[in-house]
């Protein structure tokens, strides 16, 4: 895909401020320190349209960029980042759990997962959330420059394992450091959109 004018457009916490549009919507969902920001960037070929942090859990609202106006990413706030009050999470919790269940755009929920460790109580909290909601899913096991190249495969494999053993859902490899595998991650997202 090419992508010609990539746009920050709004940060939203509830209906409101979401934007006033009928476009379809891509949705980012993964834990605080995952790489979503890193991989938007990636997917975009920017090195800064979605600010990156070192500090997990700095993104509290719900960050849409619109894509050519053709279409949104839309980046939820990252879950299990301990330093955020129980209030603060539930607030996040609140929110995530709104645009969820009312936004009509939503065409895809992209997972992002740690592709070195198995998920966390919190990834299958999530999963599983994803999973009832009905939503059209595709898992992206981010950070497999961290593997050699012959172990790709196994390692999201593996995941595929661990969260989705009926292995009905599409897992791909991704890595937002080297960028690497960001053509077959287009060619499945396109699916989508068409």
């Amino acid at each position: 895909m090419i992508i010609k004018n990539p746009q920050f457009e709004i940060s939203a916490v509830g209906p409101k401020q979401y934007p006033k549009s009928h476009l379809p919507e891509i949705v980012l969902v993964g834990k605080s320190n995952v790489g979503k920001s890193s991989f938007i960037n990636t997917m975009l070929n920017r090195k800064s349209l979605a600010r990156t942090s070192s500090t997990p859990g700095k993104t509290r609202q719900i960050n849409f960029y619109n894509i050519d106006k053709n279409f949104y990413f839309v980046d939820l706030p990252g879950y299990g980042y301990s330093k955020m009050s129980k209030q603060e999470q539930e607030q996040v919790g609140k929110f995530i759990e709104d645009y969820l269940e009312n936004r009509k755009q939503i065409k895809l929920i992209i997972f992002l997962i740690d592709s070195r460790h198995a998920p966390s109580e919190n990834d299958m909290l999530m999963y599983n959330y994803i999973i009832n909601s009905g939503f059209p899913c595709i898992v992206v096991a981010n950070k497999v420059d961290k593997f050699a190249p012959s172990k790709v495969d196994a390692a999201v494999s593996e995941l595929q394992q661990l969260l989705n053993p009926l292995k009905d859902l599409t897992f791909l490899p991704f890595s937002s450091e080297r960028k690497i595998y960001v053509e077959s991650t287009w060619e499945k997202i396109e699916q989508f959109l068409s």
